[in-house]
């Protein structure tokens, strides 16, 4: 990833005389160059903080006052009280949540529902369903797959006992997990917040709330809202339709802006490129890492380097993690007719050499339709896309649009 000279690192945490040292630079720069008019130490100042994502030097240095203050007082929030809980899908920020000062228990729920088959079915069942695609999805034993399941949504169905906040960012991840608890409840809960974000000043590419350093996860803390009841109902509305055997009610929740929940339609927009193109048959992921090779100068690229690339620069959300991603382009190599060649399979994955093959380059074309040759059944939430049958796919325009 190319960074802006300007910008911070990527995990948020800002350092004030750094920044005043790059102005000074920057000053020095512009006067020595005699294209630049009335150079000053504010307009350098200025340019700076727009570099940083803020509209003035003042607001910049609030902000960096902000996250000091939050640094020095581990204590900064009374409600954080030992018995509340803090939902993540994921345990990237568990340790930084103790280093900022929490004193909540951390819980996670990792169940990536981006991924497989999610179907609105009884809870046992739709548990065994979920746990048998994570233990094939990334060759976990089937037993140990199942007993995660049942803590995860066996704690789920604690949501709401005792003060709880679930921390959230704007990916399809964490927007159907936050869909995910909340369609669970019947009724709101007193003491449930919502910290959810979809970027941060400082960070040229935020990603993930996992990549912030712990002073910032406390300066996020006051930002936390209530959960409404227009945000329960809209949750309730939401997981349905993404149950269903058709996207057309979800493709619908996802045109309208909701205020309630603001990151979750461009999330959902996001999850919808995952059906099949209808020209192509690729998914927005396996069009992206098929470009990303045949982009590359000598048209090879480690697994582990597609991958950071569309994490990087490619993929407009990023919502997948590593082993994710290789879990779905796994289809792409592993069939009969497969899109991708991997070289030196003795390595581990990350490091294998992917090469397309001469279908990739068709199907990247156009020439050919992914799944008139594909061996393998995918699943967008309860839209299931079986090889050689009709199916639901996503049209240019962004529709879905069904493939007779």
């Amino acid at each position: 990833m190319s960074q802006n000279p300007l910008s911070s690192a990527h995990h948020g945490r800002l350092n004030l005389e750094q920044q005043k040292k790059r102005a000074r630079e920057l000053l020095r720069e512009w006067q020595a160059d005699p294209n630049v008019e009335q150079p000053t130490l504010a307009k350098a100042q200025w340019q700076i903080a727009r570099a940083q994502g803020f509209s003035s030097w003042p607001k910049l240095k609030a902000h960096i006052d902000a996250l000091d203050f939050a640094a020095r007082h581990p204590d900064f929030a009374a409600s954080d009280e030992a018995n509340t809980r803090h939902w993540r899908c994921g345990n990237d920020i568990e340790h930084s949540l103790t280093l900022a000062g929490f004193r909540g228990r951390f819980q996670m729920m990792a169940d990536p529902l981006c991924m497989g088959p999610v179907q609105d079915l009884p809870l046992e069942d739709y548990k065994r369903q979920r746990a048998h695609f994570v233990s094939q999805a990334f060759g976990l034993d089937l037993a140990a797959a199942q007993q995660r399941a049942d803590h995860e949504y066996g704690e789920l169905l604690k949501l709401g006992d005792a003060p709880a906040v679930l921390w959230c960012e704007a990916d399809s991840y964490d927007q159907l997990f936050l869909v995910r608890a909340l369609a669970g409840l019947q009724a709101l809960p007193e003491h449930l917040s919502l910290i959810q974000i979809n970027a941060v000043p400082g960070v040229q590419r935020f990603i993930g709330i996992g990549q912030l350093a712990p002073d910032v996860l406390a300066w996020l803390w006051p930002q936390r809202r209530p959960v409404t009841a227009e945000a329960l109902a809209l949750a309730h509305r939401t997981w349905e339709a993404y149950c269903a055997p058709s996207p057309m009610a979800l493709a619908e929740i996802a045109q309208s802006d909701h205020p309630e929940l603001p990151l979750l339609a461009p999330a959902l927009r996001r999850q919808l490129q995952e059906l099949p193109g209808l020209n192509d048959g690729l998914s927005l992921t396996e069009r992206l890492a098929l470009q990303t090779l045949r982009d590359s100068a000598t048209g090879e690229m480690p697994f582990g380097r597609v991958y950071a690339e569309l994490m990087a620069v490619r993929d407009p959300l990023p919502f997948l993690g590593d082993l994710l991603f290789h879990a779905l382009l796994r289809p792409l190599i592993d069939s009969p007719t497969p899109l991708l060649y991997e070289a030196q399979p003795e390595l581990d994955w990350p490091r294998r050499p992917l090469r397309l093959t001469a279908l990739g380059n068709q199907v990247l074309d156009g020439q050919a339709y992914w799944h008139d040759h594909c061996h393998a059944t995918r699943w967008v939430g309860g839209v299931c896309i079986t090889p050689g049958q009709p199916h639901w796919t996503l049209s240019p325009a962004g529709e879905p649009a069904w493939r007779a």
